[in-house]
């Protein structure tokens, strides 16, 4: 089955792992003829800060509505992001701030809970890391993809979302890296 599928690749910088690790899901996810769409947070023009929050919201930056037309469009949803500090890259999260909006990812309603805008889209987050996946969950329980699997993505409708985190990079070897990229290839084939 063909998807409309959108890479983001959340890493400032365009020579990390990270950028490999797009550029591997892309060419598994070309097996399968999926249209594929590509969002390198890093080559955007904005500002990531939202100064009144949602009380007033600055104008879009054309950077910014193409993006959100994407996210719009997509069927499958990749995130791919390394975890700093426990968190998300800060151009990662301004970039979230700013794209993910009411009226368009949800929408108030009476009641405490939002209406989801995004339902019918499928997720995967794939984080790289320094820390041990185990030092990690012990450590915070592995807050930053928690924060972008369901205080994001599932907020807005978006299910299932699939994780998975590539640790530890610094020191790692190419053979360990070469490992990951494969498994990644398979991972966009399979489109999951």
């Amino acid at each position: 089955m063909s998807k409309k599928v959108l890479i983001i690749d959340g890493n400032p910088n365009p020579e990390s792992f990270g950028a490999s690790v797009a550029d591997s899901y892309v060419v598994g996810a070309r097996k399968r003829a999926s249209e594929i769409k590509r969002i390198d947070i890093r080559s955007l023009d904005f500002d990531p800060n939202l100064p009144q929050g949602y009380a007033t919201l600055p104008d879009l930056e054309p950077d910014l509505q193409k993006a959100i037309d994407k996210i719009v469009w997509s069927e499958h949803m990749v995130w791919i992001h390394p975890i700093w500090w426990q968190g998300l890259p800060a151009m990662m999260k301004g970039f979230i701030d700013r794209t993910f909006l009411p009226d368009i990812t949800f929408k108030y309603v009476k009641g405490p809970i939002p209406m989801k805008l995004l339902t019918g889209r499928t997720g995967r987050i794939i984080a790289t890391a320094d820390t041990p996946g185990w030092y990690q969950w012990l450590l915070s329980g592995n807050t930053a993809m928690k924060q972008l699997k369901y205080g994001t993505l599932k907020f807005c409708g978006v299910t299932p979302v699939h994780s998975t985190y590539i640790a530890p990079i610094r020191k790692s070897s190419l053979e360990f890296r070469e490992t990951w990229l494969q498994r990644i290839e398979r991972l966009g084939e399979q489109l999951v």
